[in-house]
């Protein structure tokens, strides 16, 4: 019996308070906080109204360390669970340190005015959080998050040796809409927009931007997709926990007309994010595309089709060459149905409710910084089959 602080109340947050709501045995409490109270309390009555569940709601400024800390004070959570954006990992993690409290994150840590992002300024928090007693757990999404415990089950269960990784994720939705993103559209767009990056022979390797690409065949009916090469977080722990890894990648599909208007906006500045005078008001144009383009909550009841996600990998088993393909397959349809909510929201907060609930639990349970692949991952993956995102694991030839 565990109280739970969730912080955000975007498309994910909502999926988080849905899926806590649904196991009232561990999560006992649940508060939610936002900058806007409104965005908390009308997810807190949809969570009524689904499950019965009664949810407490609160506004605070995640960017402001001292309203958090007060926060958490004043209700005393077990855990902060945090899908605010990344550019509040830091402060979140400054809040949980002085209030004395557990921490839980989907993505790491991106500075407001880089488009970068990487693990090192969350991973200086390690020596504070251990000598506090405290424990922060990184990247509970899908990817990342689910794909690194594939690969920690992969590496346990099937492989003495995993070489090759290739991590694919497809969305094979559709909304109807021009463009749109399935997620935060400015991390969305920084993200994609990003030169490419990937581990070889001990090295990283970057590429420009969406400048390689492959075709895959992916399963359930979903067929082959064009995959562009990308750089993503999960990668750069990953090459240090994976033995025997020579080569670590990150594919993402895209349509063709999403890349079309992408180029288009990146052509005219519109992705810039820095900031630009108008009228004498400075813009940052990122920021203003944002405001126009359609609210990723919104996609849900108008998003069709299946999203696919996972991990081949390629290795050494008792002296013998094997291939394995784990994954998921996500229905936006079913998504929809169960929460309210797109798959893309639904894929990343089913997992954060996970990494809450091992927490919570003590099936994982340590003080410091620390990444989804080095726990067991068994009960993870026991629990995705339970709470809504089974897997698959096939040998490939």
């Amino acid at each position: 019996m565990a109280h739970v602080l969730i912080i955000g109340a975007g498309g994910v947050g909502s999926v988080v308070v849905h899926k806590c709501a649904q196991v009232p045995e561990v999560f006992s409490e649940i508060t939610l906080a936002s900058r806007t109270k409104a965005k908390c309390d009308a997810i807190a009555e949809d969570v009524r109204k689904r499950t019965g569940i009664k949810v407490a709601t609160r506004e605070v400024d995640a960017d402001d360390v001292q309203q958090s800390v007060a926060l958490i004070r004043e209700i005393k959570p077990d855990l902060v669970l945090n899908v605010a954006l990344p550019y509040q990992d830091l402060p979140l993690m400054d809040a949980c340190l002085e209030a004395g409290v557990d921490y839980l994150d989907t993505a790491n840590y991106e500075p407001p005015d880089v488009a970068k992002f990487e693990y090192r300024w969350q991973w200086a928090f390690r020596e504070r959080f251990e000598q506090a007693g405290l424990m922060a757990l990184l990247g509970s999404g899908f990817d990342p998050g689910v794909t690194n415990v594939f690969c920690a089950w992969a590496q346990k269960h099937h492989f003495d040796e995993i070489h090759q990784l290739d991590i694919i994720d497809c969305n094979a939705g559709d909304h109807g809409q021009h463009f749109a993103t399935n997620f935060n559209p400015e991390i969305n767009i920084r993200e994609i927009t990003q030169r490419g990056r990937y581990w070889e022979h001990g090295e990283w390797v970057e590429t420009d931007p969406l400048s390689w690409s492959m075709t895959y065949d992916f399963p359930d009916g979903i067929g082959p997709k064009k995959c562009f090469l990308m750089y993503h977080e999960e990668l750069e722990s990953l090459v240090l926990h994976l033995k025997g890894l020579k080569r670590a990648r990150f594919w993402m599909t895209f349509s063709d007309q999403y890349l079309t208007h992408l180029r288009v906006l990146e052509n005219v500045g519109m992705t810039r994010i820095d900031p630009v005078e108008y009228q004498g008001v400075p813009i940052v144009p990122l920021k203003f595309l944002k405001a126009v383009l359609p609210e990723p909550a919104s996609l849900g009841p108008l998003t069709k089709g299946k999203t696919c996600i996972g991990c081949v990998l390629g290795g050494i088993k008792d002296g013998r060459e094997k291939r394995l393909y784990i994954y998921n397959i996500c229905r936006h349809e079913d998504a929809f149905r169960e929460v309210g909510s797109q798959a893309i929201s639904y894929t990343t907060g089913v997992p954060a409710m996970i990494g809450a609930m091992m927490m919570l639990t003590g099936k994982w349970k340590k003080p410091g910084v620390w990444h989804m692949e080095q726990f067991d991952p068994d009960p993870f993956m026991d629990a995705l089959n339970k709470h809504g995102l089974p897997w698959t694991a096939v040998e490939l030839k």
